[in-house]
């Protein structure tokens, strides 16, 4: 089985059931994105390929540790082996850090308004960095909004500066304002960056209600202008109820305007707790597609220094994973 069938399987799964050995070191735990307030999560890789799969008890996937990271997968009677990777924070080779674990809006999609967690300090972030800076080579940096937009963009603009002292590249995705990557491109950030979530306008405002889709679109291009290729990008969540038509119209504008698009498999929390993830086939479908316009753009997802696109965990990412 080829890598991309594999990985495209899991995450039409999205879960494993973690047996075998003690393996609390390689459990990645989430304050934001999908797995924010969940039971944690494990990478699971195989030469330069990697998966992250939530852990449940339930999954009909089983993985069992052999120890100090020797790992086996069992999916329709099959044996995959290979390792599960130890995180920095949120993902392996990252200190990928949610500043504030929580959030004035309440996207439909979202768990993070649920779960009620702090803003972390300055202090207490730049600690982290240290405690994980032996084995990560970047810093990746996202937040909900606790107060507002424009607060949380000067609270997260101070911890940019402050870590600048690690000397590694710094990768920050928030709620823009329309200055936003100005700011963040003044103080020497590396990547951004700033989510569409949703396909169509339509299902934005109904799936993200409060928030402007036409200004995403506004910062990411300005992004572009700012930061260059390649280092630009936008979260689109797959399953929110768009028909593939609509999602490959969003990958040709994406990549057009010079955006690495990060196609995201729906983790069904929050209000969409009962709609079912998209399946394999799909997925390798919307992969195909968005290959093809990272090609035709002159894109190179390979060259993501930070965040979704560098960790390819959760999502099927080409150049990457086939």
């Amino acid at each position: 089985m080829q890598w991309k069938d594999l990985k495209a399987q899991l995450l039409e799964t999205g879960a494993v059931h973690l047996t075998g050995e003690p393996a609390e070191r390689f459990v990645a735990r989430s304050a934001a994105g999908p797995g924010a307030g969940g039971s944690g999560a494990v990478f699971f890789a195989m030469g330069s390929h990697r998966v992250k799969l939530a852990l449940d008890p339930a999954s009909p996937v089983e993985v069992v540790h052999r120890g100090n990271g020797a790992a086996d997968l069992y999916l329709d009677g099959n044996l995959i082996s290979g390792r599960l990777l130890e995180p920095g924070f949120h993902c392996p080779d990252q200190a990928f850090i949610t500043v504030t674990g929580s959030c004035i809006f309440r996207c439909r999609y979202c768990n993070v308004p649920n779960t009620h967690g702090k803003r972390k300090s300055i202090d207490e972030i730049m600690a982290m960095v240290e405690s994980v800076r032996h084995r990560i080579h970047a810093i990746s940096i996202t937040s909900g909004v606790l107060e507002s937009i424009e607060e949380e963009e000067a609270y997260v603009l101070e911890v940019v500066r402050r870590l600048a002292c690690f000397r590694l590249p710094i990768g920050v995705s928030i709620y823009p304002t329309e200055k936003t990557p100005d700011r963040l491109h003044e103080i020497g950030v590396a990547e951004v960056k700033f989510n569409l979530e949703a396909a169509t306008p339509e299902l934005f405002l109904k799936m993200c209600p409060g928030l402007d889709y036409s200004r995403i679109w506004q910062v990411l291009d300005r992004s572009v202008e700012l930061f260059g290729k390649n280092r630009v990008f936008s979260n689109v969540i797959i399953g929110l109820g768009e028909t593939d038509a609509e999602l490959v119209a969003c990958i040709w504008r994406l990549t057009s305007h010079g955006v690495i698009p990060v196609f995201r498999p729906l983790n069904p929390v929050a209000e969409l707790s009962d709609v079912p993830r998209p399946s394999a086939g799909r997925l390798k479908k919307i992969f195909a597609v968005h290959g093809q316009a990272l090609e035709a753009a002159g894109l190179d997802a390979r060259l993501a220094e930070t965040m979704c696109t560098n960790c390819a965990g959760c999502d099927l990412v080409p150049g990457r994973d086939g």
